[in-house]
């Protein structure tokens, strides 16, 4: 729960940190490459601890992308609606199956393709962090 929701922890298998209140429409800020995402409608859809996170996805800021795509990738991401993720913990003995559900995806959305290259090295990096202390960059 605490590598889902605490910054010291996103900082080290996700490259990024994720801040809220973590209640029922809090809002939330990420901050990646230096720079803070905030946004109204990014917030927090489902908070039952230890078993159920969701909340919508941050939108993309041409600051924190590469300079070469950035402008281009937000123009394109930019009429999209907002998806949301949601992390289901389910107590297996002595471990902890995690779901990730990405969804509320317009049709042919770019958001999807990025985010479904990223998602499985994101959740190997927190796999490898939770079982060996370390991540797949080093400490």
């Amino acid at each position: 729960w605490q590598a889902l929701t605490e910054p010291a922890f996103t900082s080290r298998y996700w490259r990024l940190t994720v801040e809220s209140e973590w209640a029922v429409g809090s809002p939330m800020t990420w901050t990646r490459n230096g720079v803070t995402t905030a946004d109204p409608a990014q917030v927090v859809l489902e908070y039952e601890p230890y078993r159920r996170l969701s909340y919508t996805w941050p939108t993309l800021r041409p600051e924190s992308e590469p300079a070469e795509t950035a402008a281009k990738l937000v123009a394109e991401v930019a009429p999209e609606r907002r998806s949301q993720v949601t992390f289901e913990m389910e107590p297996q003995g002595q471990m902890v199956k995690l779901t990730v559900v990405h969804d509320n995806f317009d049709p042919g959305s770019p958001v999807l393709e990025r985010i479904s290259n990223g998602w499985p090295g994101v959740l190997a990096n927190l796999k490898t962090l939770l079982e060996t202390g370390e991540t797949m960059y080093g400490k």
